[in-house]
């Protein structure tokens, strides 16, 4: 900060609007805050700061998301009797409601009558949609009941809003289709954003032909679907089979010059995968990149999915390197698709190459598909066994050891019996010590194979025979001697 302040030479005259552009134009906040400290530190009784500079200032702080500093000037602002207006104290409303704390843009939206400020209508309809983005529904329906008892009018952006905590659970989805009914009534006619957040919570539903009716209306009312809304009833489309109707959506949306989203194409590609339809996927892949349109996570994701269901494991890997190709890691998940793909063809070389990538990559799973990953790695060192690729086998077994992933009462017979057969009894005699120091205890038979090996094992053999010549010596040298002595 104070290299700033010695690099940095301020005119005699110091104004607002020369603090605001350098404030604005420095990207470093740090350094920022020391510009807007030094305005009033250059000259004795010189620059105070206005409304426009606290304000800017208060901004930058927000988006950097330090909010500590910024409500610190706003208290300073209430110290200097500078006039507060309400978008400072709206900017770090809306700050927390973006990094998901709506209770602490409530408490400071309770702070502007402290300050002298008095909300708005524009003040109570954004806190009240950041508690219903944020699903705190239950304190989003009081603070409406408020809204109204201090006399804010309903507006169309307020029964909007109202609406959408409406439309998130499938219990209140009829109130909100009665409130829509009711707006033409209250001198609210709905928006094309009304009837969109009504047919996005009727797919999410299911109640499909409720959507489909609404959609229709919608146009007949002259409020133009958006891509939001055509994304919606598609993505309905799809999950209730109807994929050819939501390909004809696709179409009517082209022709009325809508570019579909990311959301759209993967939507669609989702239901055709579903549909056993994977090569019209992969199509509307190539679509969907020639029209500029990136693909993220989730098309790949549903192709990857749709592909490894119809066997098509080639093609799963080749959208599995498009993916990596793009800067986007494949999740533990996804890679445990396409390693069950190559385990259901009996190709477990191919499987334990993915595990090794994942670990290489640091693909860690999450508490959600870790039962799968333990599952798979059993799988993959079984399979190994089974193609005789022991030496395999063992080090994805070692790795299954040192990262904590429990091993199979199965796994530790196989890896035991396949040790047996090669003669490596040595192996074989590690692998049930560490079966017994987890718990797990061999069957009957696994503990027969064991000891067949070790019975059949020359040097076993030549040791039990030198055993039974000692046996016989030790039984037969009394009588001997007895004999000696009789004669």
């Amino acid at each position: 900060m104070m290299g700033t302040r010695v690099a940095f030479k301020w005119s005699k005259k110091i104004t607002p609007s020369q603090v605001v552009h350098l404030i604005k134009a420095e990207k470093n906040i740090d350094e920022a805050l020391a510009i807007f400290d030094s305005a009033t530190a250059e000259y004795a009784n010189g620059f105070c700061h206005d409304h426009s500079t606290f304000g800017v200032m208060i901004s930058r702080l927000v988006s950097a998301n330090k909010f500590g500093p910024a409500e610190d000037l706003l208290d300073r602002m209430k110290v200097e009797k500078c006039d507060i207006r309400e978008a400072i104290f709206l900017s770090i409303c809306r700050g927390y409601g973006r990094v998901h704390r709506p209770l602490d843009a409530i408490r400071v939206f309770d702070k502007m009558k402290e300050f002298g400020s008095e909300p708005s209508q524009r003040s109570y309809i954004t806190v009240f949609d950041i508690l219903v983005e944020e699903n705190q529904l239950k304190i989003a329906f009081r603070f409406y009941r408020h809204m109204r008892e201090v006399g804010i009018q309903a507006s169309v952006a307020s029964l909007n809003i109202l609406i959408k905590a409406l439309c998130k659970n499938s219990g209140t989805m009829d109130s909100a289709l009665h409130i829509f009914r009711e707006m033409p009534n209250r001198g609210c006619p709905p928006d094309f954003y009304t009837y969109g957040t009504l047919i996005n919570g009727l797919c999410r539903f299911g109640k499909i032909t409720e959507a489909k009716e609404l959609f229709q209306e919608m146009k007949t009312r002259d409020c133009s679907p958006s891509v939001v809304t055509y994304s919606s009833l598609i993505h309905g489309l799809c999950q209730s089979k109807n994929i050819n109707e939501a390909m004809g959506l696709l179409e009517e949306m082209k022709s009325n010059s809508i570019k579909p989203n990311v959301f759209t194409y993967s939507s669609l590609m989702d239901g055709l995968c579903k549909d056993g339809r994977s090569s019209e996927a992969m199509e509307l892949l190539e679509t969907m990149v020639s029209k500029c349109c990136r693909p993220n996570t989730i098309t790949y994701s549903t192709l990857i999915h749709g592909l490894c269901k119809e066997g098509k494991l080639q093609e799963a890997v080749e959208i599995l390197d498009r993916m990596k190709l793009q800067g986007l890691q494949p999740d533990a998940g996804l890679f445990g698709k396409v390693i069950s793909g190559f385990c259901d063809v009996d190709k477990f070389t191919k499987a334990a190459n993915f595990l090794d990538e994942m670990v290489l990559g640091r693909t860690l799973p999450n508490r959600l598909t870790w039962s799968l990953h333990v599952r798979i790695y059993n799988m993959v060192v079984r399979g190994l066994c089974t193609k005789s690729d022991l030496s395999r086998a063992f080090l994805l077994y070692l790795s299954m050891r040192t990262r904590g992933i429990s091993v199979e009462a199965g796994t530790f017979e196989t890896l035991m019996k396949s040790f047996c057969e090669k003669g490596d009894l040595q192996k074989a005699a590690r692998i049930v010590d560490e079966m017994l120091i987890d718990g797990c205890i061999p069957e009957e038979g696994a503990w027969g194979t064991l000891v067949s090996a070790f019975w059949d094992q020359r040097m076993v053999q030549e040791t039990v025979e030198l055993f039974e010549v000692e046996l016989m010596r030790d039984f037969t040298a009394p009588d001997l001697e007895i004999q000696a002595e009789a004669l």
